[in-house]
């Protein structure tokens, strides 16, 4: 099951009826009528939530806002909040703060797409009692729910139990002994008067061996002189240690249990307690501290740390990380003098294996790729992933630049060894193109470049090869060169067309839609595709003036359709990932609707996967701003990125366009189950998908017959001027006037 937000739609309560076992069931029979409170300004994410929750019992509240929330803190009781950080009132921190700051009795979880370490670590910090990332598991959600209830279950036992330790010492001793933290006393000298037996389960220690033990004993060497002020604590009150982290040592031989790591990340809270003689003089007795154990806790922030910087398919090093380490090499070659060099590899005919075999055999391929790759290399070179089928190698300090050669001939040798993949041999070559530092580049920024410009000078010639950056290449790009000068003349000069391809209803069988598709009018060539200049205009930033001449163009052929025509329809215009970066893009766009009078509704932006999983974080936050304000959004391609499917619960997402490559397999009588179940996930997230690329009958009738009733493609029309466009409107039975 891919993560996503556990929706309510049909099917879910089947997903929810594997989660509880019968440990779960008694822990919930306890927790009965606990009150949870639900924070998340996203309506699908609350309503999905409380669905999830309305199998356990629970009493269930929501809030749509920092601020809601904060109000119902104030007039309610509740044991548990599950809380999102990014809230555009006022966010999960603030909400924190207000729960510490007035000593709100209420238990914290953290569920929240923010992705950064910075954030995940501030929200344990300020009291989060665990910290879960979207997308989740519903198992996952559900354990850390009982969990946090049984944790809080205990905490008032035992604060009922301490009250009566007087009456009951064998009761004392009994919940003392099975709580989940380590509980211990240090006499005057530090050393342990009594240890509760977590210790044992957490360290490996019978209890019996530690009484009489200096505190030392159990800390890890490098944060002795921090425990000395932290696990020997002598101060009281507010002043006294509280979620202090430290490490504790385990035990070396024997113990209990084989532990993975010889120490144990704990948070101590420790305070000094005092004895009060009848003159009212206080005397020190002794410390008394508890100690959690936050592994699970470390490793998430981990886990957190390495996806920010590596590739999650191939466990690469992902290009944040290579930039990183190729400016440390440069620095390191500037103080030695010694050579590095940095290849940038393209896997030959990747697309077609890609297409021909599935997204399956692709993924696979890559991660096989990487691993015979890696194995070959140095500790000290790094191979990072860094698009598609692309890979970048840095090799530091290298004697001459025969070794670089020597390498790249190693590596097409090593990738022409067939790989084996579901018991089918596949045959792949690479494009390697070579720079060295300092010759070819002194910067990362120039390196990259120019080995990437060396790789498309083996790309140009057959491939399955390598060759060195030199400034002769630079003439191989002169073409480029012309299409961009061409195409700035080309914007600025009006030599810029629309085309339009209509979006079909196949059920009422009329155009609904209609996707503007950008052509170049060129003075001497003619109609130039846009597959001849859109990847010119990306190297070069074109793309932004492009992109937004097309909108502006769009919107007002758009505004006199509905003036002077009497059409209306949805218009879908196509960004990039660059017009997605700029920080008044939202506010361009907004203008450009206003200025044309046109409801923001009316206008659906598209966006492919693969420009999406450049920026995640900078792509949430740009086309949340943008759905906010009333502006569809489109997932183009879909289907084809290799990223993880949970990015549709944090994206504020209206439709998917369906890739052209599934609607091509489809058959009559075949096996189309790819396509049934993007359909059926579309449906249960209440998207509206659109199938691309639709060419036959046969293709119409599957679709419908599956469940998916808007396509666009060849069958219905190829993409037309506007004249023939409006021509085509006006003549359909279903007239849109």
């Amino acid at each position: 099951m891919h993560p996503y937000y556990p929706t309510p739609w049909r099917g879910i309560e089947g997903d929810l009826s594997t989660i509880p076992n019968s440990a779960n069931s008694e822990r919930r029979k306890q927790q009965l009528h606990a009150r949870i409170l639900i924070a998340d300004d996203e309506p699908r994410a609350r309503a999905s939530l409380k669905e999830l929750l309305r199998f356990t019992g629970h009493e269930i509240t929501l809030a749509e806002s920092g601020r809601e929330a904060i109000e119902l803190l104030n007039s309610n009781n509740f044991d548990l909040i599950l809380l999102d950080l990014n809230m555009p009132d006022l966010n999960g921190h603030k909400v924190m703060e207000h729960i510490d700051q007035y000593t709100i009795d209420c238990d914290i979880v953290v569920i929240s797409g923010e992705a950064t370490f910075d954030h995940a670590s501030l929200a344990l910090r300020n009291g989060a009692k665990d910290f879960l990332r979207k997308p989740y598991q519903p198992e996952e959600l559900l354990r850390t729910i009982d969990n946090t209830l049984d944790h809080r279950r205990l905490k008032i036992e035992n604060k009922q139990i301490s009250q009566r330790l007087n009456e009951s010492e064998s009761l004392h001793k009994f919940i003392v002994n099975n709580s989940p933290d380590m509980i211990y006393l240090l006499d005057q000298e530090g050393r342990f008067a009594f240890i509760n037996d977590r210790v044992e389960g957490l360290l490996g220690y019978d209890a019996k061996e530690i009484i009489g033990q200096h505190f030392s004993k159990l800390i890890f060497e490098e944060d002795i002189n921090q425990a000395n002020y932290t696990f020997n604590e002598r101060r009281t009150g507010d002043r006294a240690t509280r979620s202090t982290e430290l490490r504790l040592n385990c035990k070396i031989n024997d113990g209990p249990r084989y532990f993975e790591s010889r120490t144990v990340p704990i948070e101590l809270s420790s305070i000094g307690i005092y004895s009060v003689d009848e003159d009212n003089q206080k005397s020190f007795i002794g410390t008394y501290g508890v100690a959690r154990d936050i592994t699970e806790r470390k490793q998430a922030e981990e886990l957190i740390k390495y996806q920010l910087h590596h590739d999650l398919l191939t466990n690469l090093p992902n290009r944040t990380l290579f930039r990183d380490r190729l400016n440390m090499a440069m620095a390191h070659s500037k103080r030695t003098g010694k050579k590095l060099v940095v290849m940038y590899l393209d896997m030959d005919r990747f697309k077609i294996i890609n297409d021909s075999l599935g997204h399956y055999v692709g993924d696979e391929l890559l991660k096989l790729v990487g691993q015979r790759l890696r194995s070959e290399l140095r500790e000290a070179d790094t191979l990072a992933r860094v698009g598609g089928d692309e890979f970048n190698l840095l090799i530091p300090e290298i004697n001459d630049i025969q070794d670089a050669r020597n390498l790249a001939e190693k590596i097409l040798r090593l990738t022409a060894e067939p790989f084996l993949i579901k018991n089918e041999e596949i045959f792949i070559s690479f494009s390697i193109g070579i720079s060295v530092y300092p010759t070819d580049g002194d910067t990362k920024d120039s390196l990259i470049k120019h080995a990437d410009i060396a790789m498309y000078k083996v790309k140009n010639s057959g491939k399955n090869g390598y060759a060195f950056y030199s400034d002769r290449m630079k003439s191989h790009f002169a073409a480029s060169l012309d299409i961009e000068n061409g195409l700035r003349k080309a914007i600025s000069t009006d030599e810029l067309c629309l085309y339009y391809q209509p979006q079909y209803n196949t059920m009422e069988e009329k155009i609904v839609g209609v996707e503007a598709l950008v052509r170049w009018q060129h003075p001497d060539k003619g109609i130039i595709q846009p597959n001849e200049f859109i990847n010119v205009a990306e190297e070069s930033g074109l793309i932004v003036p492009l992109g937004e001449w097309v909108m502006r163009k769009a919107c007002q052929d758009m505004q006199r359709w509905q003036t002077e025509e009497n059409i209306s329809l949805s218009l879908s215009v196509n960004i990039s990932v660059q017009q997605l970066e700029m920080d008044q893009f939202v506010n361009k766009t907004l203008a450009i609707i206003k200025r044309h009078n046109l409801d923001r509704n009316v206008l659906e932006l598209e966006i492919t996967e693969h420009a999406i999983m450049q920026d995640m974080e900078k792509a949430i936050d740009t086309l949340s701003r943008l759905s906010h304000r009333g502006i569809r959004i489109a997932i183009d391609d879909f289907g084809t990125g290799y990223s993880s499917l949970g990015y549709l619960q944090s994206l504020p997402i209206n439709t998917l366009k369906m890739d052209r490559s599934f609607v091509e397999g489809i058959k009559s009588k075949g096996d189309n189950s790819i396509v049934t179940a993007i359909i059926s996930m579309a449906r249960g997230l209440n998207l509206d998908l659109i199938a691309e690329g639709v060419e036959s009958q046969t293709q119409v009738d599957q679709l419908n017959s599956a469940g998916c009733h808007l396509a666009q493609g060849f069958f219905y029309s190829r993409p037309l001027p506007e004249d023939e466009f409006l021509k085509m409107v006006k003549s359909q039975p279903n007239s849109i006037n």
